[in-house]
């Protein structure tokens, strides 16, 4: 029988104390929930942060360390608190006769077709192994553009590479609330169907540790769940949690929010070309009758329905989709470079600038300005 695959992404504010030291009670608990899942039979991915905030609490002494900028000190603390990171895991999935291996990854690894291929390859392999892969961005090399979003958005492109049936993204909260969750006044939301928008109801702050929040959460949770994987934001230092949102026997019910999957998934391909919006290498602004076609669905981008082109861009690269009102619609693998895209604009009887099989539309209408 093929085991179920989830992704558990665990966030620096479950995994740290108030004063940014590692919580190893936590981190044993949440290692023993994940051992008692993979004798249930679900195949597990990790998505772990924490590195910085354990490395920060390793060298709280260090003399020098307030005078750092800010890329030094996340490169020094991440380099330091990430050996530190693994090795806790490496010893705690030991003690269940459990094999763990490090993922660490950049953008780069996600960016082009071949190096995500070859991303997916490397878990595949530890999975069919039975090792469990511990991922978390490589911040020694990630820094400014070249940084994901957050480790939420990392859990996202983990969970649609590998064909999850589950994420399940672990916060310091129960999850989405109708206001701010220290209002006894708000109420948990705990379920999003395919379609709804409940952003408005997101405080737009940040986590303490961590460099996202829940507006970046609730983002990544609709964009996958639009991809067919159901999507879980629960609170990680509840005891049990894991237990119960995989409904072992006898687990408890715990509060959360499911954002309940699409009823159909999309291609492996368009999964790939959906997380790629931070990678676009160009973008092809097309007019109102163009976008109504993309966004009624199925529509491949002909030439005509292009009026600008910009950015520099080789045939094969990303490039975003965007109305005449300048907000992203689409991503999709364009199938010229940038010259040619900008002779054939606004000609009829041309071939497919991006073919439909290659182009994503943002079905949850969660369009980002590009302006």
């Amino acid at each position: 029988m093929q085991q179920e695959r989830i992704v558990v992404k665990i966030g620096s504010n479950v995994l740290t104390r108030r004063d940014g030291s590692l919580d190893i009670t936590r981190l044993s608990a949440l290692v023993d929930q994940l051992a008692e899942l993979r004798r249930h039979g679900f195949s597990i991915m990790l998505v772990s942060s924490g590195a910085v905030a354990s490395g920060r609490g390793e060298l709280r002494d260090l003399p020098d360390a307030a005078r750092l900028d800010q890329v030094s000190a996340r490169q020094l603390f991440s380099a330091v608190g990430q050996a530190k990171l693994i090795n806790r895991y490496y010893e705690l999935f030991r003690e269940h006769g459990i094999h763990c291996g490090q993922v660490l990854a950049t953008k780069e690894n996600f960016a082009r077709r071949s190096h995500y291929l070859n991303q997916q390859h490397c878990i595949e392999a530890m999975l069919a192994h039975g090792v469990i892969p511990i991922v978390n961005e490589n911040d020694t090399v990630s820094v400014t553009e070249l940084m994901f979003t957050d480790n939420d958005e990392l859990s996202g492109l983990i969970a649609t590479m590998t064909g999850a049936s589950k994420l399940i993204i672990l916060s310091n909260i129960d999850g989405l609330y109708t206001g701010d969750p220290a209002d006894p006044e708000s109420r948990l939301i705990a379920r999003v169907e395919p379609g709804q928008d409940p952003t408005s109801f997101i405080a737009a702050s940040k986590s303490t540790l961590g460099r996202g929040g829940m507006s970046s959460k609730c983002r990544i949770a609709r964009r996958v769940a639009a991809e067919g994987t159901e999507v879980i934001i629960a609170n990680g230092k509840r005891e049990g949690i894991l237990q119960s949102l995989c409904r072992l026997p006898d687990a408890p019910d715990a509060p959360h929010t499911l954002f309940v999957p699409a009823p159909e998934a999309a291609s492996s391909l368009k999964k790939w070309i959906a997380h790629s919006d931070s990678f676009a290498k160009g973008s092809l602004g097309v007019n109102s009758g163009a976008a109504d076609a993309l966004l009624r669905g199925g529509a491949s981008l002909l030439p005509v329905g292009v009026a600008t082109v910009s950015g520099d861009f080789d045939a094969g690269d990303i490039v975003t989709v965007n109305a005449p009102d300048g907000k992203v619609i689409a991503w999709g693998r364009v199938a010229v470079d940038s010259q040619t895209a900008s002779g054939l604009a606004g000609r009829a009887g041309q071939k497919a600038l991006i073919h439909a099989d290659y182009l994503y539309v943002d079905e949850t209408n969660n369009f980002r300005d590009n302006s």
